[in-house]
C-alpha cells in the first residue's frame, strides 16, 4: 500500500522560499514507529499527519527528533493540502484537533488564516541563563523574556539580527523549545522582523515559524500600539506572516505553494 505525501512551502507565495512542511492525510492513525520514521525520512522542520475526526482532522506535528505542541507553518500547509487535494470544499473551514486544542483555518483569497492561542512573553524575573546571550552572540539585548515554549530576545536593529551566527550546540542545552530573536523592521513594509532557533527540537534555525508569532504579535502589538501587523522572518529562505490580535487569540495569515507530491511505499 502506498501513502500520498505532499511537500508545501508555507508563509510564501513562491516555491523554494518560506518554510517547507510535508503533509500526510491518512484514513486512520498510523503506527507510532512508522509516523516517527516518516518524519525523520522527510527531514523537514515539521511533517504533519492528519486523520479525519468529528467533522475535522486530528493533526500532529513532528520534527525529525520530537513531536511539538504547536506549529504554524505545517498547519498552513495542512489546510492548503486539504483544499487543494479535495479533502475539503474550497470554502469550508478546516478544523484541527491538536495538542494545543481546536485550531481553525479559513481561506481568505490567496491567504490562509489560522486561529491560534496567544502565548504572551513575560520579562524574566531572574537573570537569563548564563549560556543564552553568549550562545546568540548578543551582548546588549533590549529585552529578554520567555513564555511557556521559548525565550525571546530583542536586539537593537534588523542588521544585528541578520548578522547573528549562534552557537547551536550551546543553545541545544537550554531547557526550552527554542529561542526567538526579534528587532524593529528596517523596512516600512514590515512592523518587525525575527529569527527562530530550536536546535533542542532538532531544527537549528526554522525558516518561518508561525507559533513564534503567537508570542511576537502580543509583544510588538503592545510596543507599537497596533492590533494588526505584518512581519518578516529573516532566515535564508525568508517568509511573510500577517498577525492580528483578537483577545487571547492571534490570527496568523500566510500563503502556501505545493512544490512536490510523492508516494510513500514503505
Amino acid at each position: 500500500m502506498s501513502v500520498r505525501i505532499v511537500q508545501v512551502d508555507a508563509f510564501t507565495n513562491r516555491p523554494f522560499a518560506g518554510n517547507p512542511a510535508a503533509v500526510c492525510v491518512l484514513p486512520a492513525p498510523a503506527p507510532e514507529e512508522w509516523t516517527r520514521n516518516v518524519a525523520r525520512e522527510m527531514n523537514l522542520s515539521e511533517t504533519a499527519f492528519l486523520v479525519p475526526r468529528d467533522g475535522g482532522f486530528d493533526l500532529r506535528w513532528l520534527t525529525p527528533a520530537v513531536e511539538v505542541d504547536l506549529c504554524g507553518h505545517a498547519t498552513v500547509a495542512s489546510a492548503h493540502v486539504l483544499w487543494e487535494d479535495g479533502h475539503l470544499p474550497p470554502g469550508q473551514q478546516a478544523r484541527f484537533h491538536t495538542r494545543s486544542g481546536l485550531l481553525l483555518a479559513d481561506r481568505r483569497g490567496d491567504w490562509i488564516e489560522l486561529d491560534f492561542p496567544a502565548k504572551p512573553i513575560v520579562k524574566l524575573a531572574e537573570p537569563a541563563p548564563a549560556a543564552l546571550l553568549p550562545a546568540l552572540g548578543v551582548t546588549r539585548p533590549a529585552f529578554v523574556g520567555r513564555n511557556v515554549f521559548d525565550y525571546l530576545v530583542e536586539v537593537d536593529s534588523e542588521a544585528t539580527l541578520r548578522a547573528l551566527s549562534p552557537d547551536h550546540s550551546a543553545l541545544r542545552k537550554l531547557p526550552v523549545r527554542g529561542v526567538i530573536v526579534t528587532a524593529p523592521s528596517a523596512s516600512p513594509e514590515f512592523d518587525f522582523v525575527s529569527r527562530f532557533f530550536a536546535p533542542g527540537s532538532g531544527v537549528d534555525e526554522d525558516p518561518v515559524t508561525g507559533s513564534s508569532h503567537c508570542a511576537l504579535a502580543p509583544y510588538w502589538g503592545e510596543r507599537l500600539g497596533k492590533t494588526s501587523m505584518t512581519a518578516f522572518q529573516a532566515s535564508a529562505r525568508g517568509g511573510v506572516v500577517r498577525a492580528r490580535l483578537q483577545g487571547d487569540r492571534v490570527i496568523l495569515g500566510g500563503q502556501a505553494v505545493t512544490v512536490m507530491t510523492a508516494e510513500l511505499l514503505a
